[in-house]
């Protein structure tokens, strides 16, 4: 559901882990960030020349995390499964508290 890459490749479970490794972590993950941070919505971004589609989870101090998914449906699903509200990025744009989040972190590293 999540990678298309085959399994000898590194993913986010480690070297040579299996495509479902994958999904399990990247499920686990995200259903941890929605546990452990109040406030959290999701935005779907559309894939890129780079990048394919990925979910964005954002939580009320801006702080946030990202996953790639293998399609925008797929990441409404997921969000929907994580029961947080879901937005897509191209008619909402990213929230202004993301970019407070964002500056506050430079400004302190």
């Amino acid at each position: 559901m999540f990678s298309r890459r085959p399994a000898t490749t590194t993913s986010a479970s480690g070297p040579g882990a299996a495509p479902s490794d994958a999904r399990r972590a990247t499920l686990a993950h995200l259903q941890d960030f929605v546990r452990t941070r109040v406030g959290v919505e999701a935005y779907v971004e559309p894939p890129t020349q780079d990048t394919g589609a990925t979910l964005l989870l954002i939580a009320t101090t801006g702080e946030w995390t990202r996953r790639r998914v293998p399609d925008e449906k797929t990441a409404f699903d997921v969000a929907g499964s994580l029961g947080v509200p879901v937005y897509n990025v191209r008619f909402t744009g990213y929230p202004q508290r993301m970019r407070d989040w964002n500056s506050r972190q430079r400004r302190s590293s």
